[in-house]
């Protein structure tokens, strides 16, 4: 039997990183739980034991519904009947596997009868339900938005919703507009209060919304009547049985064509605010994308993991000229290029993970009880560096996830572009992980902060000091040559003091950065298991080109340069 969980080694390494024992304990507040609930765990090891049996259900279900589901949904596609939204069979039958599972509400409390896991195996079902189907991943994986709830809603709201979330109903976030993509400030759809019901009345239409017609709904709406700006935004929870809200269209989409991508029309639709008003963009959205962020970043690791696979099953299978075409150095190394890519990103990804499950929960503590000085400064410590390792992940893991697609289809030649073979619907689904929650121009954006202000430097410089097996120093003194060479152009382009010349360097330089981490991350899991050292090998080769290439491009330009591309744009 397939088991997407099991035959993967890469997770169970991941999962059994040092520092879960302190986010277990975290998570767990010491384990109080295990008198109140028979499925609680009483100590780590048990806590862990848990993880694992759940993840093979998973990977089980990844691997025997999911996965063969995956090309009938992609032809078949979601429709829309009188309004709502009808899914493909198969992917009816892939939710009703996870729901009956009681994979619904993983990280949530289990007073509202979640199983109140850290968020580092969350998504790692999501990786590997990725795997199976990138566009179910976004019908399942949407429970994200409960977190959101979780965070910010109301006691009362969390017990009416949250239970109903950790039953099976599915979610979805209405965010962007037809004329308020990216820049959710211009959003328009209108919330009024009436004072009769007691509820506020949502006017306006949402596009481009993922899994539209779920069954619970964050809807970012104008509140604040004659406000043009985000200060004049709320967020609102919306529950489909109350109506008021239709389905006008499904987009037909290049890629993740089983997710429903919706175009909503709102009409008097009854919601209830969420938190306080006009915090809606400023703070409540700002949670949901980094939360959506880590998922796209699972998103495109499964979807890496799965054109690798089948590049290297197929490479292995090929015949030209009386051999196997993996036998050729120019298919090997880009297998073993994609490999390394793929590895870097994972590494990324539980990185990142580990950062934003402590700092949640010492912020989910803190209403909870006061916390002490130490535990503050670890907490912004740790949210820090989940600030500035979001964008970085997001970024650098959706653009090797369509490298990976790419080349998967490349070592298919002429047969990676028909339909016969899965790396075509990969190659579509691939595209998107780039471009929604915010592209990857965008992430450059959000990520340049933790350049200028030497939060990934400061990390870089962690990193350095951890112990090595002798074998592996070699490596380090590589890496702290790129980190010189990363530094000076740091320093180059900061010292001009001119915003326009950071922004046009702004990509190159958070690249250098990831490039870095991405080593180190990939050398420090070679010290714990000598397995990663190929991959290391490679990618520390691939950095050191990287980093080299854009330290000279920064090194040999000046202000004058800007002049040129904006000719070339005009």
């Amino acid at each position: 039997m397939a088991n997407f969980y099991n035959d993967n080694k890469d997770l169970k390494f991941h999962l059994t990183h040092p520092l879960m024992e302190k986010i277990v304990a975290l998570k767990e507040r010491n384990f109080e739980d295990k008198d109140k609930y028979d499925y609680a765990p009483f100590d780590f090891e048990d806590a862990m034991d848990s993880y694992d049996k759940v993840l093979e259900v998973v990977g089980e279900i990844s691997g025997e519904i999911v996965s063969p589901n995956a090309e009938h949904v992609d032809a078949e596609g979601p429709k829309v009947v009188d309004g709502e939204v009808v899914y493909a069979s198969g992917t009816k039958e892939n939710l009703d596997a996870l729901v009956n599972a009681g994979l619904m509400g993983i990280t949530l409390p289990r007073k509202y009868n979640g199983l109140n896991f850290p968020i580092i195996p969350y998504i790692m079902a999501a990786d590997i339900v990725s795997r199976a189907d990138a566009g179910f991943v976004n019908i399942w994986g949407l429970q994200d938005c409960a977190e959101t709830l979780n965070e910010f809603a109301n006691e009362d709201q969390k017990m009416r919703y949250l239970t109903r979330v950790c039953a099976g109903e599915t979610m979805a976030m209405d965010l962007t507009e037809p004329d308020a993509g990216s820049d959710l400030q211009a959003v328009q759809l209108k919330a009024t209060y009436d004072e009769k019901s007691g509820k506020w009345l949502l006017n306006g239409v949402k596009r481009f919304i993922t899994n539209g017609d779920g069954n619970i709904s964050l809807v970012l709406a104008r509140s604040e009547a004659g406000t043009m700006d985000g200060r004049g935004l709320s967020m609102f929870v919306y529950d489909k049985a109350d109506g008021g809200m239709t389905v006008r269209r499904i987009e037909h989409k290049m890629g993740i064509i089983g997710s429903p991508t919706c175009e909503l029309v709102f009409k008097d639709a009854p919601a209830e605010l969420v938190g306080s008003r006009k915090m809606g963009l400023i703070k409540y959205v700002m949670a949901l994308m980094n939360g959506a962020r880590l998922g796209i970043g699972a998103q495109s690791i499964g979807v890496s993991e799965a054109a690798y696979r089948e590049a290297i099953a197929y490479a292995k299978e090929r015949e030209q000229f009386g051999k196997p075409i993996i036998q050729f150095p120019a298919v090997y190394e880009m297998l073993t290029n994609m490999k390394a890519k793929l590895d870097a990103s994972r590494t990324l990804l539980y990185e990142t993970a580990r950062f934003v499950d402590i700092y949640k929960t010492y912020m989910h503590i803190s209403e909870e009880r006061k916390l002490d000085k130490e535990e503050r400064e670890e907490m912004k410590h740790y949210q820090k560096l989940a600030d500035f390792f979001t964008p970085l992940l997001k970024g650098m893991t959706s653009e090797y996830c369509n490298q990976n697609a790419y080349d998967a289809v490349q070592i298919h030649g002429g047969s990676g572009f028909m339909k016969d073979y899965p790396v075509e619907r990969i190659y579509r689904d691939a595209r998107i992980t780039s471009i929604y929650e915010g592209t990857t121009q965008l992430q450059v954006v959000a990520a340049i902060r933790g350049v200028t202000t030497g939060g990934y430097l400061k990390r870089i410089r962690d990193y350095e000091k951890e112990p090595l097996k002798p074998e592996l120093e070699d490596f380090r003194r590589i890496l702290i040559s790129l980190t010189q060479d990363y530094e000076e152009a740091v320093q180059k382009v900061v010292d001009l003091k001119d915003n326009e010349f950071i922004d046009f360097h702004a990509r190159r330089l958070v690249e250098m950065a990831g490039y870095i981490i991405m080593s180190y991350l990939l050398l420090l899991d070679s010290n714990r298991d000598i397995s990663y050292l190929r991959s290391t090998k490679a990618y520390i080769k691939m950095a050191k080109g990287a980093v080299k290439d854009r330290a000279e491009y920064i090194r040999s330009s000046s202000l004058s340069d800007l002049g040129i591309f904006k000719i070339e744009s005009n």
